[in-house]
This record gives structure tokens, sequence and C-alpha cells, in this order.
């Protein structure tokens, strides 16, 4: 297969400027929204709805497109349906794994060659692997739209997993579980906050994997994944920016018909998760803890469920910055802890609700934990405020039209709609029902999902005692 044409050009000093001056409307854009934010009105706010493309090819690849003419660059993302939870028995980060190997060669590109179909033009790329997906993604200028198309076809169906690509990207992956997970101070309460909050389901396989289940894997073992989910008919291609509809269709075809998919059928997660009926109580040390810390989960929704909005408005009141519940009870009133939070994980097939908090000097973590629990019994008797109720939401719409700036950002968008919506449209309704939370949802949801005998309770202490 041949690279299209205009592979090598460089950007010019035209595609510099416009950036800069899309960067200086940027900030006169950012300046008017925080001027919306004194109003009460903003939670109602009317969000254009964008206006996407949807078609599916032969080999069952989705594609999604959304034209913005607005600036001359172009987002090109590439989604898998499969992320740590498809990961084999014995297997534990796979899926990362295989983000990296990605950016090997192929049949008719060198190693690392996306960077240079990227950064050397003035765009970049990137990949991420989540509990339920993978996703690759380009932002280049706008004339370089088909190269990037012909480069992800070529390695959807030409990457090279071989025994040299397999064992260079199992070493980085190893040594990020060190720097990431036994370097950082609390980077295993992250991964025992994951792995310890399920019993059954294979969420409980933390994204990063384990060294042994790496260290035990083949190139056959690879290659076998790479087959099973790297497929077209497992994947949605989406496209946001400048480009005519009709030469993008033909480029598409072009490059991405010719992908085959294999006949045999995709796996898929039949786990599920039993409903807690107990409190589940660890303590966890590591040799490099500078301060108690204490976790609490619970179990949260599916991400497509409609409690998950007000899950969220009350995520911003708990933990949305200073001004929030848990830093002023626990950090600036009490001063038991340097950090306090809140958060709702999505998950397709159910999330987790998690609070968190790293004591101050000299506080243990039973009063982390009471305090926390005290926080929590509050919002459930009395509620929130008319007051808090509208910031939040305030707050998670100001966000959300933040995330449409540009064209990654309404890519993106659009992606996290089809991971945890199964439907891209679904970007045009998740303000709306932002903006429809109201403090009797908040009431109802903190009570539905927070009791004393569901919830698994973590104590990360350093292993040569309380510091």
């Amino acid at each position: 297969m041949l690279m299209p044409d205009g592979m090598g050009e460089s950007p010019g000093a035209d595609f510099t400027s416009t950036i800069h001056r899309m960067n200086h409307m940027k900030t006169i854009a950012a300046a008017l929204l925080a001027a919306c934010f004194t109003m009460a009105a903003m939670a109602q706010v009317k969000v254009p709805p964008l206006d996407i493309k949807q078609r599916k090819l032969a080999n069952g690849l989705t594609v999604v497109s959304l034209r913005d003419n607005s600036s001359p660059t172009v987002a090109i993302h590439v989604w898998y349906n499969v992320g740590s939870k498809n990961d084999p028995p014995g297997r534990n980060g796979f899926a990362h794994l295989f983000e990296h190997i990605m950016f090997k060669s192929t049949k008719n590109m060198k190693s690392e060659q996306m960077d240079r179909l990227t950064e050397d033009v003035g765009g970049y790329n990137n990949a991420s692997t989540w509990d339920d997906f993978t996703n690759y993604y380009e932002v280049v200028p706008s004339n370089y739209l088909e190269t990037l198309l012909w480069a992800e076809a070529e390695r959807m169906q030409n990457l090279t997993v071989d025994e040299a690509n397999f064992k260079s990207e199992r070493a980085v992956v190893e040594e990020e579980f060190r720097q990431s997970y036994l370097a950082q101070p609390y980077g295993m309460l992250y991964y025992y906050m994951q792995s310890l909050s399920y019993a059954n389901h294979p969420y409980k396989r933390t994204t990063i994997g384990t060294l042994a289940d790496l260290d035990s894997a083949t190139v056959k073992d690879v290659q076998d994944f790479h087959t099973t989910f790297y497929r077209p008919d497992n994947a949605y291609l989406i496209v946001v920016g400048d480009f005519d509809q009709a030469q993008f269709d033909a480029w598409t075809d072009k490059y991405f018909n010719k992908v085959n998919h294999p006949s045999a059928s995709i796996p898929r997660v039949t786990e599920t998760e039993p409903a807690r009926t107990k409190e589940v109580r660890y303590e966890k040390t590591a040799p490099n803890v500078p301060f108690p810390a204490v976790a609490i989960t619970y179990l949260g929704p599916r991400s497509d469920d409609k409690d998950v909005p007000a899950l969220k408005v009350a995520e911003k009141i708990l933990s949305g910055g200073e001004s929030s519940r848990l830093y002023q009870a626990l950090v600036y009133k009490q001063q038991i802890a340097q950090e306090a939070s809140f958060s709702v994980d999505d998950r397709v097939e159910g999330g987790t609700l998690s609070f968190l908090a790293v004591a101050s000097e000299g506080k243990t973590p039973d009063v982390l934990e009471r305090s926390m629990v005290a926080e929590l019994k509050k919002i459930q008797t009395t509620g929130v405020t008319p007051q808090e109720l509208a910031k939040a939401k305030n707050q998670l719409v100001a966000d959300a039209i933040r995330g449409r700036e540009n064209n990654d950002g309404k890519a993106t968008t659009i992606e996290r709609a089809i991971a945890y919506y199964h439907d891209p449209n679904a970007v045009n309704s998740q303000i709306q029902h932002l903006q429809a939370v109201t403090a009797a949802d908040v009431l109802r949801v903190m009570k539905k999902y927070f009791h004393d005998n569901d919830r698994v309770v973590i104590y990360y202490t350093n292993e040569g005692g309380a510091k």
C-alpha cells in the first residue's frame, strides 16, 4: 500500500498564525463564559446540538463525522470497544499493553511513525486505555486528513505484532507500573480502590495490569488479542473539523473498506457484580506512605442510568474545589485532612462512588472515616441548598461547554457518548439532563446508593506504622 501524496508537506506559517488567532478567540470566549457564571440562568443555557453524521461500512466500521470549519484543523479518533475488562484471564494489562504496541511498526509504517505524521506538521497524537474502551487520536492541520485516515486504516489492518515489539512495549508498561503505582506514595491505594471494590466483575482487574501477568504473557497471546478485538466491526472512526463531507466519505471508503474483519464473534463480558450485603474492611500498607489515608467505596449505577446526572451534581457539591463540603469540613474547619474528595467513576456495567481523604500530620484513619461518613449522613438527611445546587449545575454545564471548544474536545465528547451511552447523538441531551437535576433528585440518589452495609473501607498506612 502506498502512502497518499502530501505526507511530508510543512504546515507553514499560515497554520501557526491561525492557531494564535484561535487561542486569542478562546481567551475571549473563556472570559465571556466566566462572566456568565454569575447568572443563575447559566444552568439553563441553551446549547446548540452538534450536527453529527453517522454511517456504517460493509465491514462493520461505524463512521461518525462532524464538520466544523472554524479552524483549519481536524481531529481523528479511532475508538475500539475493548478495555481492561476484556483482558483474558491471567493476562491482566493486555488492553493497555496493546495500546502501546499500536504505535509500533506496520507493514507500511516504521515504529513511532505516527509521531512523525502528526508532530512534524504541528499536530499531536496520543491514546488511552480505559476499563471499557481504548481510544487513539490525532489532531493535525486539515490538509493532512487523508494521511491520517490512511495511517489509522494501516495500523488497524497491518500492525506488526512480533516478538521484538511485544517485548519492548511490555518492558515500557512494566516500568510504567513501577513509576505510577509502586513509586508514588498513594499509587497502590488507587489500585486497591478498584481491585477491592469488585468481587466478580472483571472491573476488579485494573487497567495497568500486574507484573506477574505481563511477565507470563507470550507473543501468541498478544496476537490472539489483536485478532479478537482490533477489527472494524468493533470500532468507531470519529472525525471532527475542517473537511469536505463528500471528500471525507470517499477517503474513508478508499482506506477503511479494504480492512477485513474475522468471521468469529467478539467475546463480551458476561459476569455480573452481585449487590453488596455487608461492610468489608481492609488494611493495606506500603513503605513510602507519608500520612495515613482512607478510602470508602460504594457500587454505583451503569453509566447510562438516569441517576448519573444527579450523582454528578452531588460530586460537585461534595468535592468541587475549596468551597465544597468535604474540603470545608475536613481540611479547613476540622484540619484533620490535607485533601478530601468524592468521585463518581463511570463504567458501562456499573461504576464506583468513592470517598477519599489523606490525613494531616498526627491524625488517624478512624478520625478521617468518621468525618467523611458524617458528611455523607448530613447530605442524606438535610439534602442540599438551592445555592449549592445552582453552583454545581453551573460548574457542570460550564465544564461541558469548555469540553466542546475545539475539534478534539468535540470528538472526545462524542467518543464518551458512544462509550457510556452507546449513541454518539447522546451528546445532544447530556447537558439538558444535568440542567434538569433537582435538589430532590440529589437527596434521592444519596439515600439510594449509600448504606452502612454496602461499603468497602480501606485504611492505607505506612508499613512501619503511622507517621
